[in-house]
Parts: C-alpha cells; sequence; structure tokens
C-alpha cells in the first residue's frame, strides 16, 4: 500500500464531506476511494471512517488522526512545490471558477493564451453567479466579485474594471439624458440581481473621496448581464454594465455612456474590483500563481488606468 497516497485519499474524503466528492477531485471510481480507506483502517487497526458512497462522518480515532495527518501533508506539498517551481513544468489539471460574465468575455479568450504557453495543463473553467466552494467543487482559483467574498478565504484584488452607466439612443430621445444620479430615480433603470442572495447590486458612485448610492428605479430586473444589455439596446431603460459587456454595443452606436467623465459636481461611478481567491495560502501552487501573475499582466495591459493592486494575498473578512 502506498501510505501517503492513502493518507492523501482520507484528507480529500474528510475536506470534500464524502466518498463520492473525493473520487471526484482526485479523478478516481468512488470504488477505488473506498478500497482505499478501507486498506489504511486495516494498516492502522482502527476504524477512521463511519461512510456510505455519499457520506461520511470521522470516528473519534478519525478525528484525531486527520488533524495530525492533514498538517504533514501540507508540509509535505509545499516542500514538494518549492523544490520543484523553478525545475518543473506546469502540468496536471487547473481549475478556475469564475463569475459568468467575467469568465465569458474576459477569461475565456486570456486562458487560450495561457494554454498555448503550458500545454501540459488541463485547464478547466466553470462560471457562475452563484456559491462558489473550493473543496467540495475541486476549484484550483476563483476570480471573484466583492460580494462573492467569504470569511476565511484568502482573496487578492487584481484589478478594478470600470462600470459604464449608458442606454439606447432611441430611449433617450424619448425619456432624455440623466444630467446626475439623482436624475436616476426618474428613469427606467435596468438593475441586475445577484443570484447567490436575490439582493440587487448597487449603482455607487464616488464624489470627493466618498461613496454613495444612487436612487435606482428598477422598472426590469434580470441576474443575466447580456439580458440587461440587450434590454437596453432595445430602449427599455437605462442599465449598468461593466466596460468588457458594454464595449462592442458602445462602438456600434447602439448604448450611449452617461457620466462618462463625471457629473457637473464631479460624481464618477465606481468601479468593478475582480479578486483572484484560493481556499488557503498552501493552495497558492506553482501553477496557480503563474495564472495569476499572467492575468494580471494582460488586465492591467487592458485597463491601465482603473487597474489597482494589493500588495500580496490577505483573508476576506
Amino acid at each position: 500500500m502506498n501510505l501517503l497516497a492513502a493518507i492523501a485519499s482520507f484528507i480529500k474524503v474528510v475536506e470534500s464531506g464524502s466518498i463520492v466528492g473525493a473520487a471526484k477531485a482526485l479523478g478516481v471510481s468512488a470504488a477505488a476511494v473506498s478500497q482505499t480507506i478501507n486498506r489504511l483502517e486495516a494498516h492502522l487497526g482502527v476504524r477512521l471512517l463511519q461512510r456510505t458512497t455519499r457520506s461520511m462522518a470521522l470516528t473519534e480515532n478519525g478525528a484525531v488522526y486527520y488533524e495530525k495527518v492533514r498538517k504533514i501533508a501540507a508540509d509535505l506539498d509545499a516542500a514538494q512545490s518549492s523544490i520543484s517551481r523553478a525545475e518543473t513544468e506546469l502540468q496536471g489539471r487547473l481549475s478556475i471558477a469564475s463569475t459568468s460574465a467575467f469568465g465569458r468575455h474576459v477569461l475565456a479568450s486570456l486562458i487560450a493564451g495561457f494554454a498555448a504557453q503550458h500545454p501540459r495543463l488541463l485547464i478547466e473553467l466553470s462560471t457562475t453567479n452563484g456559491k462558489i466552494n473550493h473543496i467540495q467543487d475541486g476549484i484550483d482559483l476563483s476570480l471573484r466579485i466583492k460580494p462573492q467574498l467569504e470569511d476565511g478565504i484568502v482573496a487578492r484584488k487584481i484589478v478594478s474594471l470600470p462600470f459604464i452607466l449608458c442606454a439606447a439612443p432611441s430611449y433617450l430621445q424619448r425619456a432624455g439624458r440623466p444630467q446626475s444620479p439623482d436624475d436616476l430615480q426618474h428613469h427606467a433603470c435596468l438593475a441586475f440581481r445577484y443570484p447567490l442572495d436575490g439582493r440587487f447590486l448597487r449603482w455607487t458612485f464616488m464624489r470627493d473621496g466618498h461613496r454613495f448610492d444612487a436612487p435606482v428605479n428598477a422598472t426590469a430586473i434580470s441576474d443575466d448581464i447580456d439580458a440587461l444589455a440587450q434590454m437596453a439596446v432595445h430602449g427599455a431603460g437605462v442599465t449598468r454594465l461593466a466596460e468588457f459587456v458594454a464595449a462592442p454595443y458602445l462602438a456600434s452606436g447602439q448604448l450611449v455612456p452617461l457620466f462618462e467623465h463625471g457629473d457637473a459636481a464631479g460624481s464618477v461611478v465606481e468601479p468593478m474590483d475582480i479578486y483572484a481567491c484560493v481556499q488557503e495560502r498552501a493552495a497558492m501552487t506553482p501553477k496557480v500563481k503563474a495564472f495569476v501573475e499572467y492575468l494580471t499582466v494582460h488586465l492591467a495591459a487592458r485597463w491601465p488606468v482603473a487597474n489597482v493592486y494589493d500588495e500580496g494575498p490577505k483573508e476576506a473578512r
């Protein structure tokens, strides 16, 4: 029996909460994981888990053993990474999760270039506006906006992207052009509902270093930003889009930017911060670090003025 491999399987079962979850993360069958745990228990002479194929609970002995071996496994991984970082070609699976719009409009094209540089990597991109669980979903790196940050996650802000308020020329001809954020309460506003908790994302402005929310008269709502863009193109009202969503519509003249240079009082639309997140600092493996660095460089090239960096990763609070 490969003891280290058996311990790694045991740790993965505990962290994922089930035999099936561990099998998915390890890329093997549930039966193989179950057999490995059986052999480990036989080797130790104790029962570690009370389990079925879909769930498990640690025994008292299992809880003690897990606390000991997970630290050993983390130390071994860190040692191996430090030795091989400079000499080993990036390979294996790199699983990335992102908000739907950012993944579709920004990440997909950037991943193509990164994959060309590292042909031995298998890159998997999951796009969702819902909850992201690094352990259960086998995610190495997630790209999140601020409302998705959770306590304990290690998050580093890698870029600030412009938000653009915009509307179709036909709507502005019919309803007039808002001259200040306060005017938005008198306009049809197309609002984004955040799927995670059902609340609206606020339309926030900055003035003299202070943040404030514009009064929004929501007349249409969606949890799909591309759907809101299409509503706006067809004259339904004013909406707020990330620049990477709005850009082609602005270039074609289908949408017109509002408050592009602020209003008379100096109010400007607050940008959208994007964070690179890992479950813990030890999860910043060479392949994850390489992708974050690649992403940071390319995002800074596209949005050089709005780009804002943290000095390093920190735990979200």
